[in-house]
């Protein structure tokens, strides 16, 4: 093997590595950079994404949920993408005085939008919506039926600089989780609480080929979670 491909796949090893360290501290959203596809094209992708811990507000406590997705992304224009993605996705809800239920894998989905609002160079930036919905199995609790749904939505800015190799970017979002909770003939929705909308996204694509690359991405301050995706571009 070649010294630079050597290097090349060292570095990666070591990034992955590093990024799974840093999973436990740090936050994240699939926002998906800043990489769209050209007007007529399109993107693929296999995603994973683990949200460790979202705080819900009152006595509600925690919520987490594991979910996988297989993605697509269409250029509308050059500087408009549209993002659908489908799945599954689990739901754990921790009460802050009762134990946690769990809520077994399910179908999962969502669909958003990405604005390419500058471009010079190297220099990109994106403004992007997304949604997501995860609605896993119902479970028995005593006699009573449960079920559950998490809605996630977002807003999102990010601004990246192309190293080739590898496109690093930053930028800011808000964000708001729904944890809607039925039991029996009863409904509630539980929101995240305010002030914990804003968060600092940091994240890079990893370009394998010029058509695959890989993505990871990490936030700060709203949620405690890890992004990550495999993207082949059509």
């Amino acid at each position: 093997m070649p010294a630079r491909l050597k290097h090349f796949f060292i570095f990666i090893v070591f990034l992955l590595a590093i990024s799974y360290q840093l999973s436990a501290i740090s936050y994240a959203a699939p926002c998906y950079g800043t990489r769209m596809p050209e007007r007529n094209k399109f993107f693929a992708m296999l995603e994973s994404y683990s949200l460790f811990k979202r705080p819900l507000e009152g006595n509600n406590g925690t919520m987490r949920s594991q979910q996988e997705f297989y993605g697509m992304s269409y250029g509308v224009f050059d500087w408009l993408s549209i993002d659908l993605k489908a799945g599954a996705g689990n739901i754990k809800q921790h009460p802050v005085d009762s134990n946690e239920v769990s809520y077994n894998s399910n179908f999962a989905g969502g669909y958003g939008l990405r604005l390419r609002i500058f471009e010079m160079d190297k220099i990109k930036a994106v403004f992007g919506f997304q949604h997501i919905s995860v609605h896993p199995k119902s479970r028995n609790l005593g006699d009573v039926k449960n079920k559950a749904i998490l809605d996630d939505w977002q807003v999102s800015l990010l601004g990246s600089y192309d190293f080739k190799i590898i496109t690093p970017y930053l930028g800011t979002r808000w964000s708001r989780v729904d944890y809607i909770h039925k039991w029996g003939s009863d409904k509630k929705r539980v929101m995240s609480p305010s002030g914990k909308e804003f968060g600092f996204i940091y994240g890079c694509n990893i370009n394998f080929t010029d058509r695959i690359w890989l993505n990871l991405e990490g936030q700060a301050i709203d949620a405690t979670a890890f992004a990550g995706s495999i993207n082949y571009s059509f």
